[in-house]
């Protein structure tokens, strides 16, 4: 027997909108009820206000029809206005969850991160707060017309009923024809989005090395691929509209010449044609309705589909019970780390702990499992195999709003995000004035900021380079830095630094030490790495070396005599099971 999986947030907001629905469709009862005027309204003046030629009457008709046609306006517009608000409540509810699985899965597939589904819940809202779906509730009172029709004529009614058959096969023929093909055509829009996106993130490079022609090419097969599954559909579902379009208008037309026909066999009032051309017209428009909002319902629903899928991959975090302030003690128990969306494990093996206040040298060569032993240390990354330790606790265990203010990060890629540079130094938390500038004197970047136009209150943008890569390095820096961390993680942290610098940032590190912070910083420079009190050497995702840096800076040099002398010899060198390297 299998279980069904747990509703979504998504399943949930729509489940408490349900009063909304149903209110929608109390005022549809109301709105197609008075539908029955117009065709009601035709009958009488026909059958009583001609034949009597009575002013009175028609003066009387002519004013409820008015009273009632304003009553059916104003239901109108409440019932658009309640849709409206039911799109914003399911909105509002699904946002915020939405936000992190969105960002979460950005972490789970590095390069593919894309805002859609924002897109999706905006599509999915427009669709259940716009015209579209007023077909879907106005179509059960299709038969009730008919049925009507039937009273006034059994043969007014089997006219009714064959037309609406058509349409009902009409509108069926439209799904089975554009389906695939609207579905296949959201996909590619959605690839020759992304891949837009990436491109003009790096659209210097594009444009200094004239890459512009080949990249232009790639985007224009994605996009032309979209614009044609796109135009078959359109053309499909225009034909099957304008078709069904027609077929209304010639089954209203051909049942005044059936009325007439029954008029002059004396089985039908002139009325009662006239109101059934009126009411077939009604009976058969929101069947007519929902094959030309088809294209929205079948967005809404790819739209659907796919934040289902997001959210269904993307289980929300449990809450967690606070767990006391942590101190920067870090243990790794037989760590084997995979990339996200990889199969070959980058690092394999790491076993040693880090006391509080220690700080940690890591250097490898490129490929090494470097940047994914700072992002697996900091929970960003899941471990495959062993734990992460903060304190004792798997680093998983630890609730990420409650832990981030104690972890300071520098990744080797620097983001700066739309805000000022106060905003990006406190986090985007409460700023606090006092904590700020300290934060921004630690990483030497104060007086730089002062010189900016507005101070701590310039505008950065995360798309616009008014810093160079340096001062963006350092406010990265300051951002770390910024209220205390325990636990500080840098990678690269003076790739794009001067001279100038290079040297703020060693006496930030020398701080670091004289307050006990625990500190991993992984570089390939000797300056930045003279405060640190240990060395580890990946290789290949293994630790070759690790332990003080004396021992492991004797062990390098030995290490690298030995490959030279090998070399000298003509010999080849072999790795050990240590992972010493010797001659053979």
């Amino acid at each position: 027997m299998t279980t069904r999986p747990a509703p979504t947030i998504l399943q949930r907001a729509l489940k408490a909108c349900r009063p909304f629905f149903l209110s929608a469709a109390l005022f549809s009862l109301f709105i197609n009820l008075l539908m029955l005027v117009p065709p009601l309204y035709m009958l009488q003046v026909y059958d009583r206000v001609i034949t009597s030629r009575s002013l009175d009457t028609l003066f009387m008709l002519t004013l409820i029809v008015v009273f009632l046609f304003i009553v059916m306006g104003g239901l109108e517009i409440v019932r658009s206005r309640l849709l409206v608000r039911l799109g914003n409540r399911l909105d509002s509810m699904v946002n915020h969850r939405l936000f992190e699985a969105m960002f979460q899965n950005g972490i789970r597939q590095p390069g593919r991160a894309s805002a859609q589904p924002l897109n999706d819940l905006a599509t999915l809202r427009q669709f259940l707060s716009g015209n579209g779906l007023f077909a879907f509730f106005d179509a059960p009172w299709t038969p009730i017309y008919i049925g009507v029709l039937f009273l006034f004529d059994v043969w007014f009614g089997v006219f009714a009923l064959a037309a609406g058959i058509l349409l009902f096969l009409l509108a069926l023929t439209n799904e089975w024809a554009t389906r695939g093909l609207l579905a296949g055509a959201g996909e590619e829009q959605i690839q020759a989005q992304s891949l837009a996106n990436a491109n003009l993130r790096n659209a210097e490079v594009l444009h200094a090395m004239g890459m512009m022609p080949g990249i232009r090419k790639r985007w224009a097969e994605r996009h032309q691929g979209f614009l044609l599954q796109q135009s078959r559909a359109s053309d499909r579902a225009g034909t099957l509209a304008n078709l069904s379009k027609v077929l209304r208008l010639l089954a209203q037309s051909l049942i005044l010449g059936l009325g007439a026909l029954l008029v002059l066999e004396g089985d039908l009032t002139p009325g009662m044609m006239i109101a059934a051309s009126i009411l077939m017209g009604r009976a058969l428009a929101p069947i007519d309705q929902v094959i030309g909002a088809w294209k929205q319902f079948v967005g809404a629903r790819g739209a659907y589909g796919r934040l289902q899928t997001l959210l269904r991959s993307v289980p929300q975090e449990e809450e967690r019970m606070s767990l006391p302030a942590p101190k920067g003690e870090v243990s790794f128990e037989q760590v084997v780390a995979v990339p996200p969306g990889g199969k070959i494990a980058t690092l394999r093996g790491l076993d040693f702990r880090v006391a509080k206040g220690q700080h940690v040298g890591v250097i490898g060569p490129s490929g090494s499992g470097k940047s994914t032993l700072a992002r697996v240390l900091l929970g960003i990354w899941p471990a495959q195999g062993g734990t992460v330790r903060l304190d004792g606790a798997d680093i998983a265990q630890w609730a990420r709003e409650e832990l981030g203010p104690y972890v300071g990060y520098l990744p080797q890629d620097i983001e700066l995000f739309d805000g000022t540079i106060s905003e990006n130094i406190a986090r985007f938390g409460e700023i606090d004035a006092e904590r700020v500038v300290e934060a921004a004197r630690r990483a030497g970047v104060h007086e730089m900021i002062l010189r900016q136009p507005d101070g701590y209150d310039t505008r950065l943008s995360s798309t616009e380079g008014v810093l160079s890569g340096g001062q963006r390095q350092r406010l990265g820096l300051a951002r770390a830095l910024y209220g205390d961390p325990v636990l500080v993680v840098l990678d690269e942290p003076n790739a794009n630094l001067d001279d100038a610098g290079e040297r703020a940032l060693g006496e930030a590190l020398n701080r670091l030490k004289a307050q006990g912070t625990t500190l991993f910083v992984i570089s390939h420079r000797e300056r930045v790495l003279k405060s640190v009190d240990t060395l580890l050497v990946l290789q290949e995702g293994q630790p070759r070396f690790y332990g003080p840096k004396a021992d492991v800076i004797a062990q390098l040099n030995s290490s690298k005599r030995h490959l030279q002398a090998a070399r000298s010899a003509g010999g080849r060198p072999r790795a050990s099971t240590d992972g010493h390297v010797v001659s053979q």
